[in-house]
């Protein structure tokens, strides 16, 4: 390895499945609440089957516990953790032994936090992992460029922070080659190789994106190569006027200095003979003129401005032929200079050509990278919040390929993952599933369902967005539901209504324009019937926004027990020397933030 200094100590093995057995022992009774679905809120009558409570009860405490947790910041994890050691983990005060039923919301609201990744003790800081890979070293790249220009803020957060951890990893391997799976735009992509100058291979299953990715390319290096001629002009700036200051007194000087011999020559000519002057004249002064002349001559090219006027006074002042003529030969031609500048035009793209490769291929986790990279060497594998299977699939071929030397890789979608104990009636070919990976997970035979993974999405981009899950538009859907069931005798239906909410002037309008795009016939519907629906459910709709905060608490917990998964199952690899979770972006930008990052042996 490149650097000596020893990387961040993290959970072994036994303490991270302590971890989890604690975490599903909460999650038996709590998945529930994930599972259960808001379009059939009403007709499931949900609220009486999982929660033993008032939903102004469930509203007060929820509401109270996030306003402590948001003033005393510094104390919540202390809290979680006494509570812990007092009996958090009694899961009998949360749910009723007997009917399942949520009866402590306060109880429910702490051991969700106490589960949580950033509370229960197993994320790597980012910034002591960045000193830990440099040692002793400075970053490679001292700049910094401003990717906003071409990003939007969110991507430019995620990949800055990214790439300088992947550079970090790189140059304390020693690996030149990275491999960006599912790279979509490769903005991540670009930025590697633009700033750090690695070899990419963005692969991506979509040739639309494989396409856009190499144009986008071409603009982003033009964009670049203007922002760092900018940069370098700003920090040069201020050095360039102070050697331009210093130039013109130079040349205010000699000037000076030559006219003051000039003028004492003029006066020793009054005593000589006309043909004594020329051999004075040419020994002393000349041999002064002529040095000064090859010092203004000698400047560069852009401060041959600040020299010319005085050059010029200063030939009007000598004889004739006291200057010789300059060779045609110290002066580039304009041929010249473009033969030249076309040569480091040709040298520039040598150098920069397929510094980013983007590839069109599915990735899966048997996936032959020989057949995909001819020239695949040392590298590490990253992903900037692969889709569903593609984050477990990273890791697996990761640990299957001996060329990959480290991997990092931030997933998402988790409501895409395929589940290996999800509809086991079904008959399924699969062999390789998204979740569990873990042998721990795998002997429990654990699954966490559609739903739960679902509510875990939308719920975290909600928190971090600081809003609760949009409470009129679900109770819209769920009540419409409840019409479909009584009216049409339908309590499935593989058609989606999808995202009509906003486009709507009212329930009835909302009504009207779902059932249509259902397919149903919504004449046989008077608006009398619909609104008495609507009155019915009106009292009832605090129980639905309830129920979508406990949902929204219990999110992290979710994501928790998917990261655990992965986290567990490279430390179960053998040849895996170092493995961690780290919080890579600020949650609020980019609410899948955790990164899974590992290391193999070094040869």
């Amino acid at each position: 390895m490149a650097a000596s200094c020893p990387l961040p100590v993290t959970p072994d093995l036994p303490t991270l499945r302590a971890k989890l057995q604690g975490l599903l022992q909460f999650l038996r009774d709590a998945l529930s609440i994930s599972n259960a679905h808001t379009v059939d809120f009403y007709t499931e009558s949900v609220w009486e089957e999982l929660v033993d409570l008032t939903p102004e009860t469930v509203l007060t405490a929820l509401r109270k516990s996030a306003s402590e947790a948001e003033a005393r910041p510094s104390e919540t994890r202390r809290l979680v953790e006494a509570e812990g050691e007092a009996g958090v983990t009694d899961f009998p005060k949360i749910f009723c032994e007997t009917s399942q039923k949520l009866v402590s919301v306060e109880a429910f609201a702490l051991a969700a936090k106490y589960y949580s990744i950033q509370n229960l003790g197993i994320c790597t800081p980012f910034e002591q992992l960045l000193v830990a890979l440099r040692g002793n070293q400075n970053q490679r790249i001292g700049e910094t460029q401003k990717a906003v220009e071409f990003m939007n803020m969110k991507k430019s957060h995620e990949v800055q922070a990214m790439s300088e951890l992947i550079s970090s990893i790189a140059d304390y391997c020693g690996i030149k080659q990275v491999i960006d799976l599912g790279s979509g735009k490769g903005y991540l992509s670009s930025f590697l190789s633009l700033k750090y100058g690695f070899k990419v291979y963005g692969i991506d299953s979509s040739n639309t994106n494989t396409h856009g990715a190499e144009e986008r390319n071409r603009k982003l290096k033009k964009h670049w190569k203007l922002c760092h001629a900018q940069s370098r002009l700003d920090v040069n700036g201020l050095a360039l006027k102070m050697a331009k200051e210093r130039k013109v007194q130079k040349e205010v000087k000699n000037k000076a200095d030559i006219e003051e011999a000039f003028n004492s020559s003029l006066t020793n000519q009054e005593k000589m003979s006309t043909s004594d002057i020329s051999p004075d004249f040419s020994g002393s002064v000349i041999s002064n003129i002529r040095n000064q002349m090859q010092t203004l001559h000698s400047q560069p090219h852009q401060e041959e401005n600040l020299c010319f006027e005085n050059s010029f006074s200063l030939i009007n002042l000598l004889p004739i032929n006291a200057v010789e003529p300059t060779s045609s030969q110290q002066i580039p031609n304009r041929e010249t200079f473009e033969a030249n500048k076309e040569r480091r035009k040709m040298t520039s793209k040598s150098s920069e050509s397929n510094v980013y490769s983007p590839l069109t291929s599915f990735i899966t986790a048997d996936s032959e990278l020989h057949d995909i990279i001819k020239d695949l060497e040392d590298c590490l594998m990253v992903g900037l919040h692969t889709c569903g299977d593609l984050a477990p699939n990273t890791l697996r071929i990761f640990t299957s390929k001996s060329e990959i030397k480290g991997v990092c890789s931030v997933g998402c979608c988790y409501h895409l993952l395929s589940e290996e104990f999800e509809n086991q009636h079904k008959e399924r070919t699969q062999e390789k599933w998204g979740f569990p990976m873990c042998h721990y997970l795998k002997e429990e035979r654990w699954c966490c369902g559609r739903n739960a993974r679902m509510s875990a999405c939308l719920a975290l981009e909600r928190v971090a967005a600081g809003q609760g899950l949009p409470t009129e538009s679900l109770f819209y859907r769920a009540v419409l539901q409840d019409i479909i069931k009584d009216c049409y005798g339908i309590t499935k239906c593989d058609r989606h209504v999808g995202k009509i909410y906003s486009k709507c002037s009212s329930f009835l309008d909302y009504v009207r324009r779902s059932l249509k795009k259902l397919g149903l016939d919504e004449s046989k519907l008077p608006e009398k019937i619909i609104m008495n629906y609507y009155e019915k459910y009106k009292p009832r709709m605090n129980e639905l926004e309830a129920f979508n905060m406990l949902k929204v608490v219990l999110a992290p917990c979710i994501e928790t027990l998917i990261l655990l998964d992965r986290l567990c199952y490279l430390k179960e690899q053998e040849d895996i020397v170092w493995s961690a979770l780290v919080k890579l972006f600020d949650p609020v930008k980019s609410p899948r933030c955790y990164a899974v990052i590992a290391l193999k042996k070094q040869q």
